[in-house]
C-alpha cells in the first residue's frame, strides 16, 4: 500500500469478511441483517488516527472509507486489538461496551445485530 497509514490486525479480518460475504453463508447474513455499519478502528486510542471501514450488509460488501449513502445504521469505534478480540469471539461485545472498549453511535437495535457471528470463523488467523 502506498499510504502511510498503519497496518492494522483488523485489516486481515475485513479482507476475510469481504470473501465471506460472497459465500452462501455470507449471502444469508445479508438477507437476515440488511443493515449498514461503519467501523472506526484506532491503532491505540479510540478517536485518534482511526481507519474507517464500512460493512454494508444490504449490498454485501466491505470497503475502506466512510459510508457515503447517507447515515450508517450504526457506527462502532474500537481499538485495533479490541476489535480483533471481538471479531474472533475472544471478547463479548456487551462486556466490551460496558468497559468502554467499544463505542456505539446510531441505532442500538441495529448495533445488537452486529455480533461475532457476522465474521467468518478464524481458520487461518
Amino acid at each position: 500500500m502506498a499510504e502511510t497509514s498503519t497496518q492494522l490486525k483488523s485489516d486481515a479480518i475485513f479482507d476475510q469478511l469481504k470473501l465471506h460475504l460472497s459465500t452462501d453463508a455470507g449471502k444469508e447474513l445479508i438477507t437476515k441483517i440488511g443493515l449498514v455499519y461503519q467501523i472506526n478502528i484506532a491503532p491505540k486510542k479510540i478517536g485518534f488516527n482511526e481507519k474507517v471501514y464500512v460493512v454494508d450488509l444490504k449490498k454485501g460488501e466491505t470497503k475502506e472509507g466512510p459510508y457515503e449513502g447517507g447515515k450508517p445504521d450504526a457506527t462502532f469505534s474500537f481499538t485495533d486489538g479490541d476489535f480483533v478480540k471481538i471479531a474472533t469471539g475472544k471478547m463479548n461485545p456487551q462486556i466490551a461496551f460496558m468497559r468502554g472498549a467499544m463505542k456505539i453511535k446510531g441505532s442500538i437495535s441495529a448495533a445488537q445485530k452486529f455480533t461475532p457471528d457476522i465474521f467468518p470463523k478464524p481458520s487461518k488467523m
